[in-house]
């Protein structure tokens, strides 16, 4: 009876909630006019958990760029505020994004069913396992034999672990594989690749037809895989080389505050909030900025339960995962762009030429768009030493010199052998004014 009295009150909260949101619908303000290298874009709301991650996940699937944030809630109302540019700097003025924007951020629906993927033609498999050079191609060649074109996929490694979310549809019908038989057959065919020699940890295989944002599931699904745990013997970073994280709790305010200091990049903000979202804390007040090279960011958390971080053993899993968050999309090794007629088979030939060329793929994004494979891989050379560009010239050959395009880190010339990109992403580190007074903070003894 006590477990249908909390059921039926959680129940009337959530109604309530509902209504609550649709008396106040969100408010969005933009803002051209206010500063002079940003556009200003203001988003009022009833409050919710998971709300900010849907305003930034927005953001991010338009490819803006965050600059400054600001992030206020009160009880039951939040409002943030962004200055965004596109990726090469400039304000946001076409008109017509600007009135996708409104209608979307103005929604009181979830935000989260912008950039999901629609899974009535494809497919769509999750992979995880340990990686290994060569692992991309041997599951190219696997759904190839299987008769599935590769449309879109996504590829994410990191801390030994390989994370893959793919959409295909079957060659001939051109619509998603919805027969059992087949469906296992694939499930247990590219989990055996996965598997591999190495039977230490599990290798997952999800085969279903349910929409998902790529991106956001990836995270999920390293967590759940225990990524952010260290492994010895592995390729760690020095602690003044890695994300500088920190959580301490704010006693007098009976929150936890998380500053994170590293390099700025892309799609950064997204993957913070992702990962607190996720690991279920509430941000109620919260201070960006990256206008430079560097990124700082502070957030006064909560648990969902209303509770600030309990324990030291708790404080460093969030730290742990917010860095493992940050270094998941880091683009390690040389950049390769491949733009080409799309045809089936065809990221099977691209990576099973990689592969014979002893280049390992540490990250890779592949997209379809009207019939045209628009493809993106980070390699390094499998031994760890730097990638020899002969071999490059030899592959553009063989691949055609004008389909596949490189794009060269000026690190990668002096990095000596064994030496991932990681280690040097996070040095120069700058300081940044903290909202909170720190005299009150106290951190764990």
């Amino acid at each position: 009876m006590e477990t249908t009295g909390r059921s039926y009150s959680r129940h009337m909260e959530e109604e309530y909630q509902k209504f609550i949101r649709r008396m106040n619908p969100p408010r969005v303000v933009i803002d051209n006019e206010s500063c002079k290298n940003a556009t200003i874009i203001q988003v009022d709301s009833a409050n919710k958990h998971g709300i900010l991650l849907e305003v930034v996940q927005v953001l991010t699937d338009l490819n803006f760029i965050v600059t400054k944030a600001y992030i206020s809630s009160d009880g039951g109302w939040f409002m943030d505020v962004f200055n965004v540019t596109d990726p090469e700097g400039n304000k946001i003025t076409d008109e017509e994004i600007l009135d996708y924007i409104r209608k979307v951020l103005g929604s009181e629906t979830s935000f989260t069913t912008v950039g999901l993927t629609s899974s009535t033609d494809r497919t769509v498999i999750e992979l995880i396992g340990t990686d290994r050079p060569g692992l991309l191609s041997e599951v190219c060649a696997v759904l190839t034999h299987l008769k599935c074109n590769v449309l879109n996929a996504e590829v994410w490694t990191h801390n030994t672990r390989a994370a893959f979310i793919v959409q295909v549809p079957d060659d001939e019908s051109g619509l998603a594989v919805t027969d059992p038989d087949r469906l296992s057959t694939i499930k247990q065919m590219l989990c055996n690749v996965l598997k591999g020699s190495n039977k230490a940890r599990e290798a997952k295989t999800v085969v279903s037809q349910c929409a998902i944002h790529t991106e956001r599931r990836l995270h999920q699904m390293m967590l759940e895989d225990r990524d952010y745990e260290r492994i010895s013997n592995s390729e760690d970073l020095a602690d003044t080389q890695r994300p500088d994280v920190n959580v301490v709790n704010w006693y007098d305010k009976d929150c936890s505050v998380v500053t994170i200091r590293c390099k700025d990049r892309p799609k950064l903000l997204f993957d913070t909030i992702c990962t607190l979202t996720d690991l279920e804390y509430v941000v109620f007040h919260g201070h960006v900025d990256a206008e430079g090279p560097n990124a700082y960011q502070e957030y006064c958390i909560r648990h969902i339960d209303g509770s600030p971080v309990k324990s030291e053993a708790e404080r460093q899993r969030v730290i742990r995962c917010i860095e493992a968050a940050i270094e998941r999309r880091v683009s390690e090794g040389l950049k390769l762009e491949l733009c080409t007629t799309d045809r089936i088979g065809l990221l099977s030939d691209v990576t099973r030429i990689f592969r014979e060329n002893s280049l390992q793929v540490t990250r890779a994004e592949v997209a379809t768009r009207g019939g045209k494979a628009v493809n993106t891989f980070y390699v390094r050379d499998a031994s760890g030493y730097p990638v020899d560009f002969k071999i490059i010239d030899s592959i553009r050959k063989e691949i055609g010199q004008t389909i596949l395009k490189v794009k060269v880190n000026p690190q990668d010339s002096n990095r000596s052998p064994q030496e991932s990109p990681t280690r040097f992403l996070f040095g120069g580190l700058f300081k940044s004014k903290s909202f909170c007074n720190f005299s009150l903070i106290r951190s764990y003894s």
